[in-house]
């Protein structure tokens, strides 16, 4: 048995590691990642107005925390909607970017459900932070907004 002690050598990408030729291979249909959470609402208008209904954080009061809300804010969401969430961040001050709303602009009426899906795939040019936030940090940062859209308020 010389194959025992003396093994054939692959090429490390090779078409003999990779039965389909490619490096990248595709999960199995219907796996789940490893501590990924699944959304069930899906990434339509009509996700997006279930989500404002009837989405609701599942932090109790004891559980949100308001400083790693906007350390997560001022990291990621800050540039473009304004420290004080006015929509005057420096991405807009320098026109790079235009047309962000107020936290407080009274046609948004935004909510939990309504921020944390936007949070998680986007909307119109904003993109999905899901990959940059876990589940958690997403619930902070929406605890955050919503302080900041009522400090607006006042």
């Amino acid at each position: 048995m010389p194959n025992m002690y003396e093994s054939e050598g692959y090429e490390t990408y090779g078409e003999a590691a990779f039965r389909n030729g490619v490096e990248a291979q595709l999960p199995v249909e219907g796996t789940v990642a490893r501590g990924y959470i699944p959304f069930d609402i899906d990434n339509t208008t009509e996700g997006y107005e279930l989500a404002k209904a009837t989405l609701k954080s599942p932090l109790d009061s004891t559980q949100v925390d308001l400083d790693k809300g906007k350390e997560l804010y001022d990291i990621y969401c800050a540039i473009c909607h304004g420290g004080k969430g006015n929509g005057q961040g420096n991405l807009v001050k320098r026109e790079k970017i235009l047309g962000i709303p107020s936290y407080d602009d009274v046609g948004r009426a935004i909510t939990e459900g309504s921020i944390y899906h936007t949070i998680y795939y986007g909307k119109n040019s904003m993109g999905s932070y899901a990959n940059q936030l876990n589940p958690e940090e997403r619930w902070q940062v929406v605890s955050y907004v919503l302080k900041l859209k009522a400090d607006l308020e006042k």
